[in-house]
């Protein structure tokens, strides 16, 4: 819990977020001076008052990105930065991938729905992100694991609302993998999940979404033991890159193990649900509204 003053700060800069206030505007608010303000809310919390200001814009900007047909321009100037440019650099650097490109991703993450991104090294070559990954945690566990010494481990927060989802993942070269149909495998476990799963995508140099799984229509709810579970997409010729993680939407805690990527032929069912062409008519039907 912080102290008094602390807390006074945190609730006066969550209602001015966005308001274009120097720290003697806030000082003047709660009655203290800005030099006291400043050394209590760094001892307290880590943070410096614009540190935490500018992540907590960034945190809005995630959400608006998502949430919003803002422009990535409107967007800047909403949460308080000078430029586009400046605002896409501040972006990237906390949520490692350009706001267009965040944008994108975790609007298919997320099933066309809407949603903010922080990395962490806890995990080599694992990132942390979701729509607030500050409430959720990732992790190496080494006391439950399916196979070998540990697993990867993503839990919640109480604090998770509806709708927010966290996402551990990596993004590797789609190069040794064009023209392949390929399986990605690995075990889960879960406790008291609202909604969890394994998760694909395949894009091309630009950014564009071809290939696309995050087991939306078979998720995992609940607690569940280790179980197996599979996606399978094909590497287009024009296929760039591939992201893959673990997803867990709302609160619970879920355990991944054993993931192996692996080329498989035409008679193991392709996952995709990006476009699902194969569900379309062969033929127009009803032209003459006649059938009811």
């Amino acid at each position: 819990m912080y102290s008094e003053v602390v807390q006074k700060i945190v609730d006066t800069l969550e209602e001015n977020l966005l308001t274009a206030w120097q720290l003697e505007h806030y000082a003047e608010k709660i009655g203290y001076s800005k030099f006291y303000l400043t050394r209590q809310f760094k001892k307290e919390t880590g943070l410096s008052i614009g540190e935490y200001i500018r992540k907590r814009r960034l945190a809005v900007s995630a959400f608006l990105l998502l949430h919003t047909e803002y422009t990535i321009l409107d967007i800047s100037f909403e949460c308080q930065f000078q430029s586009q440019e400046a605002f896409t650099r501040a972006f990237k650097e906390l949520y490692k991938m350009p706001p267009g490109k965040y944008r994108n991703m975790m609007r298919s993450l997320y099933q066309k729905g809407d949603n903010e991104m922080v990395a962490t090294n806890e995990v080599k070559g694992w990132i942390l992100t979701g729509t607030n990954p500050s409430l959720y945690t990732m992790k190496a566990d080494h006391e439950i694991f399916h196979t070998g010494s540990k697993s990867g481990y993503l839990s919640s927060n109480d604090s998770v609302e509806e709708g927010q989802f966290g996402t551990m993942m990596q993004t590797f070269s789609a190069k040794k993998w064009i023209g392949k149909r390929v399986k990605l495998s690995c075990f889960i476990k879960t406790k008291d999940a609202i909604k969890c799963g394994a998760w694909c995508r395949i894009d091309s140099k630009n950014g564009d979404l071809l290939q696309f799984d995050n087991m939306d229509n078979r998720s995992i709810q609940g607690t569940t033991d280790w179980n197996y579970y599979s996606i399978v997409l094909d590497v287009l010729d024009e296929s760039a890159s591939i992201h893959f993680g673990l997803l867990l939407t709302g609160t619970g805690e879920a355990w991944i193990d054993g993931i192996t990527f692996e080329e498989v032929d035409a008679s193991v069912a392709s996952t995709n649900m990006a476009g699902l062409s194969d569900d379309l008519p062969l033929e127009p039907v009803n032209l003459g509204f006649d059938d009811l």
